[in-house]
């Protein structure tokens, strides 16, 4: 059965303007989140692709930078975001009357609408890249799961290759049904299943890396990394280890769309920044151990994937579970990266076609021992196509350590640095050359130069990979 639900403007609040679209308008969303679903989202964002990366940035890094590094990212992540939950509300981050549901809207409250259009640029790119790295690493993990059933039976020196790009299309088609969720309020359940399978397989990955130190009966690896016979080699791949790590942490894009999911009192930005230190905290122990045996599992010989580079054959099947669950897991990372594209982009169309009803109506639709939901045809475009999209780039650039590398490097400073650090000094009307503003500019200008570093050996990572 379908049924056609028509909107007025006041019962559509995406009709209005993307930042003035904060204010009350939108107060009638009923909020129900808590520390808890918040903490579910924000691991279910973090503890992602990036870990499986992690034992190979500490094999190039070496024994003392490798683990150093995860601490002070951990740092500056929890910094940056409890500097970015304050700007949920405006002009005051506990009773300020306009809510900035999304970090776009946040830049343009504090900074003005030239700012919130660059970071505009910089966060649907990186909304997209998620899509992408997402895409990539699922399909991996579907063929290491092949590989790994392959290997058992053949043995480890058989021939098993498979191609990506069924798997990335497969991946691709569930997609296009999960995007027809329709916004993060609708994604509780999705965040807290995708949290417990990331949980799932990192402590699998830790298992295994801690099973094989044990058993070998030694610690491998070295204090430099992995040798090199150039210096330039190691500068490259030292560099693509650090934008591997900057994008295992970096969540601060989808801090605010979380944000506003939390009910009040208490105020939403300290439930919030309660929750991001308590992830955060939970994350980068994840990731350090995962990193740590993981490396001192393999030495220098780290796989770029810890759970598809095949650096564990047996138990065969406990390797299959743990890429199940990252395949399971990354159904829901995908969506919690992409609906604020999604939000954004439908808000602005609904915006300029208020009258339309392709944009505006919605049709219930009930099937055969499902639960009716709702149908809308720019909805189920829109977001097909941009689906589509994700998974061509995918199947053209399956490099999966190098475009980790360069996501992390190009949206780590503007996103989680150099924006969070801007709002906080016009929120808080920090004078130049005060104590507490020059720390924040040291804070800023550190930042950079670790990200520029990183951009740089990433991308000639992902080119040399391309053109070989």
């Amino acid at each position: 059965m379908v049924e056609v639900e028509e909107k007025d403007e006041h019962s559509y609040p995406l009709l209005t303007d993307v930042a003035s679209s904060s204010t009350d308008s939108h107060a009638s969303l009923k909020r129900t989140g808590t520390v808890w679903t918040a903490i579910a989202h924000i691991i279910t964002g973090v503890i992602g692709s990036g870990v499986l990366s992690l034992a190979w940035s500490v094999a190039q890094l070496g024994w003392i930078a490798g683990p150093l590094c995860m601490v002070v990212f951990g740092l500056i992540t929890i910094v940056s975001s409890n500097l970015l939950c304050d700007c949920y509300r405006y002009p005051h981050p506990e009773v300020g009357h306009i809510r900035n549901r999304s970090y776009a809207e946040a830049v343009s409250s504090y900074l003005g609408k030239k700012s919130m259009w660059v970071a505009g640029i910089f966060l649907q790119e990186s909304y997209y890249g998620y899509g992408i790295a997402y895409t990539i690493t699922s399909a991996i993990s579907m063929r290491a799961i092949l590989k790994s059933n392959c290997y058992h039976k053949e043995g480890h020196d058989a021939p098993c290759e498979y191609g990506d790009n069924l798997f990335i299309l497969l991946f691709g088609a569930v997609q296009v049904v999960f995007s027809q969720i329709p916004d993060f309020h609708n994604m509780e359940w999705l965040s807290i299943f995708a949290a417990i399978m990331s949980f799932g397989y990192t402590f699998i990955g830790l298992a295994l890396g801690f099973a094989k130190v044990v058993g070998d009966g030694q610690i491998r690896g070295d204090f430099g990394g992995v040798p090199t016979t150039t210096v330039a080699q190691k500068v490259w791949l030292s560099s693509q280890a650090i934008g591997d790590i900057a994008f295992a942490f970096t969540y601060n894009i989808i801090l605010l769309d979380i944000e506003d999911t939390l009910k009040a009192p208490p105020p939403e930005n300290k439930t919030m920044k309660k929750a991001s230190t308590i992830a955060i905290l939970i994350t980068s122990f994840f990731f350090l151990c995962c990193g740590c045996f993981g490396y001192a599992a393999f030495g220098n010989e780290a796989p770029g994937n810890l759970l598809t580079g095949f650096g564990f054959y047996e138990p065969y099947w406990l390797v299959d579970i743990a890429n199940a669950c990252i395949v399971l897991h990354l159904v829901g990372g995908y969506q919690i990266y992409s609906q604020p594209l999604f939000a954004v982009a439908e808000r602005y169309i609904a915006k300029k076609h208020p009258n339309s009803r392709f944009v505006n109506d919605e049709y219930i639709v009930k099937l055969p021992l499902l639960p009716h939901f709702k149908l809308n045809h720019l909805r189920l475009c829109f977001r097909t196509v941009y689906v589509a999209s994700t998974t061509g780039l995918a199947i053209v650039f399956p490099y999966f350590n190098q475009v980790l590398g360069v996501l992390g490097a190009l949206n780590f400073w503007p996103l989680a640095i150099y924006f969070p650090v801007e709002m906080y000094l016009a929120q808080n009307k920090i004078r130049a050359w005060t104590a507490q503003w020059i720390v924040l500019q040291a804070f800023r200008v550190f930042c950079l130069l670790c990200t520029i570093l990183a951009f740089i050996g990433s991308l000639e990572g992902l080119i040399s990979s391309k053109l070989s």
